[in-house]
């Protein structure tokens, strides 16, 4: 009788699907877009170079004696209120360049409990946007005071009241706010519906709010932009501003509603 020789099974290098292989899916796949890079050198621009110009025009730092240092730290931050769109944009196209791509369907395959892909996604943008904003910020900090001074300012410090509050407070708001856009892109499913809806959410619906009278407009300090902004102080008007964390966490609200809401549709909708 010939032996039968049984050829070994093939080596795989696939395991198991857990959270920690999909965030590393994920990281992979964010890194490879350009649209990320291009949309982070915009942004860091916009923060460390727009409150250069500002800082060296001395405009953040013509405040009325009763101001604090915190409110000129505010405004050379202006660049955040263009940053967030470009923030915004990197959330959408996070989840509905998926979907338009039809890459969504190879992912979910892959992955069919559904949710680990989220939560790979917040993960990932959380651990992007963060540090790189916090940097930004800590950057755009030092060169406006290093402006101010040479113009013969007074001397702000990281320790005066307030003064690391708006500072970091930059960075946790850009980072609930790649979230919120993160969770309409999963929530829409199409990059120009998650886009009007950010845009209307975080620009159009502030400035129409602004300019209606302030007896109609008590919701105002409850929309997205207003309440995260008392956290880094906003240079935006609005009568009667939340407290900077009764703020942050309301921002923080709007981004848990949304993302719920994102969680329920991709396990109960098809691709």
């Amino acid at each position: 009788m010939t032996a039968v020789t049984m050829a070994p099974a093939p080596a795989t290098v696939a395991g198991p699907v857990t959270q920690v292989r999909v965030v590393r899916a994920e990281w992979t796949k964010l890194r490879a877009l350009r649209s990320t890079w291009w949309c982070g050198l915009t942004a860091v621009v916009l923060i460390v170079g727009l409150g250069a110009a500002i800082a060296g025009s001395g405009t953040a730092y013509h405040v009325s004696a009763g101001d604090s240092a915190s409110k000129a730290v505010s405004i050379s931050l202006l660049g955040l209120l263009f940053a967030q769109l470009v923030v915004g944009v990197v959330g959408v196209l996070a989840f509905s360049g998926e979907y338009g791509t039809g890459m969504i369907r190879a992912t979910l395959a892959v992955v069919p409990a559904r949710l680990p892909v989220l939560w790979a996604k917040v993960i990932v943008l959380v651990g992007l946007v963060l540090p790189v904003s916090l940097l930004c910020a800590v950057v755009d900090f030092f060169v406006a005071t290093a402006l101010n001074s040479s113009r013969g300012g007074s001397a702000i410090s990281l320790t005066d009241p307030g003064v690391l509050r708006t500072v970091v407070g930059s960075a946790l708001y850009l980072t609930v706010v790649v979230v919120i856009g993160l969770a309409l892109g999963a929530l829409l499913r199409k990059t120009a519906a998650g886009l009007s809806v950010f845009a209307a959410l975080f620009f159009v619906v502030p400035i129409v709010v602004g300019a209606l009278p302030h007896n109609i407009t008590g919701f105002a300090p409850y929309l997205p932009s207003n309440a995260g902004g008392a956290l880094w102080g906003s240079p935006l008007n609005v009568t009667h501003p939340l407290s900077p964390w009764t703020g942050f966490a309301v921002l923080c609200g709007y981004a848990v509603v949304l993302t719920a809401a994102a969680a329920w549709r991709l396990r109960r909708r098809d691709a």
